[in-house]
């Protein structure tokens, strides 16, 4: 029995694992006790997720209600499974700056003490697994924000002839810049899990999403740009649009291109890795053409509040340079960009999310 063991196997990267790792003929075990709902009430919860994948893989989908700060919890599940893990991918996490600044001990003790944990299991239990990390772009901190950005009609921009034009890349430093409660923490979870490569010689890589979204997104407006901007324009919602002038650039990823990186990972792994993981120039977008965008698939005018004061540490460019990992895993391509995802976003919800006259 060849067994993948995905945390956070509710949310959004969860579950397209979840999905992905059984249609590569793996067993699939599923940690998550639906944090997220706690985090961000109903609109964040993952129970439908869940209840989901155990309707749709059946007897390939085992799920576990742990909690990440559970060691004890953890420990029984990785010993039942042992050797038999062939790969872990964590992508449980809380994920929001605004909510890690009201209870930071929770943030920290999910975001670094839980993915210790995670770690000293597999050390400890499958040591030969590959283990794929969802680190983030806030270890950052707000650094990019001290690019020479130019404003557009519609977004900020680099200058053309800049180093990080086509995307930043992992050169940039993490040091003295501002990174929110959130970004401190998923900056221990991710030395950490080079450490264990480097220390413990594991299979270890820290992927440092941009934004990462998709229909399983279980959007809500602390997290979740895309799917909840969607949400927002198709149930009439008003959406609160914090500062930059809603020119700040994301680049986006779906979900199904991020687990065809992580598969790349899994089937040639190497040791303390890290790579940026995002649209790239291929697929990136400000708020004020994302809005255009939605508009345009759902033919409905969004409501915005705009709110003059930007969130704390939040990115007003960032683009990710993908060039480290394709120059490794030169197979891997990005299939998906923003127009697309969105569409793909409002199909997925129009039944449940479109007002019925």
């Amino acid at each position: 029995m060849s067994v993948a063991l995905v945390t956070g196997s509710g949310g959004l990267i969860g579950s397209e694992a979840v999905r992905h790792f059984a249609g590569l003929g793996l067993d699939v075990v599923g940690i998550d006790n639906d944090m997220r709902r706690y985090f961000f009430g109903e609109d964040g919860s993952t129970s439908w997720s869940l209840e989901r994948l155990g309707r749709d893989l059946g007897s390939s989908y085992t799920h576990y209600p742990v909690d990440i700060r559970d060691r004890d919890g953890l420990e029984q599940v990785f010993k039942k499974y042992g050797s038999d893990i062939a790969v872990v991918i964590h992508s449980a996490a809380q994920p929001s700056h605004d909510w890690a600044a009201k209870e930071p001990y929770t943030d920290f003790d999910v975001n670094a003490g839980g993915t210790l944990n995670i770690l000293e299991n597999t050390r400890r239990h499958a040591i030969d697994a590959p283990f794929i990390h969802c680190s983030t772009n806030k270890v950052y901190g707000d650094r990019p924000n001290s690019l020479p950005l130019v404003e557009l009609e519609t977004r900020y921009e680099l200058p053309e002839d800049h180093r990080w034009y086509q995307g930043i890349t992992e050169e940039m430093s993490i040091d003295h810049s501002l990174h929110s409660v959130f970004g401190a923490s998923k900056v221990a979870a991710d030395v950490m899990v080079q450490e264990y490569g480097r220390y413990f010689d594991m299979k270890t890589a820290c992927f440092r999403g941009g934004t990462l979204t998709g229909p399983a997104h279980s959007a809500a407006e602390l997290h979740g740009f895309l799917a909840y901007l969607m949400r927002c324009v198709m149930e009439g919602r008003t959406y609160n649009l914090f500062g930059y002038k809603g020119k700040m650039v994301r680049d986006a990823i779906h979900s199904h291109d991020v687990l065809t990186a992580f598969e790349a990972f899994f089937r040639a792994p190497r040791s303390a890795e890290v790579y940026n993981l995002g649209g790239g120039r291929y697929s990136n977008t400000s708020h004020i053409e994302a809005f255009a965008v939605a508009q345009e698939i759902t033919g409905r005018e969004a409501q915005i509040n705009y709110v003059e004061q930007n969130r704390t540490g939040d990115h007003q460019w960032y683009v990710s340079s993908m060039a480290r990992f394709e120059e490794q895993y030169p197979e891997w391509k990005i299939t998906y960009d923003v127009p697309m995802i969105l569409r793909e976003i409002y199909e997925a919800n129009v039944d449940k999310w479109v007002p019925q006259s």
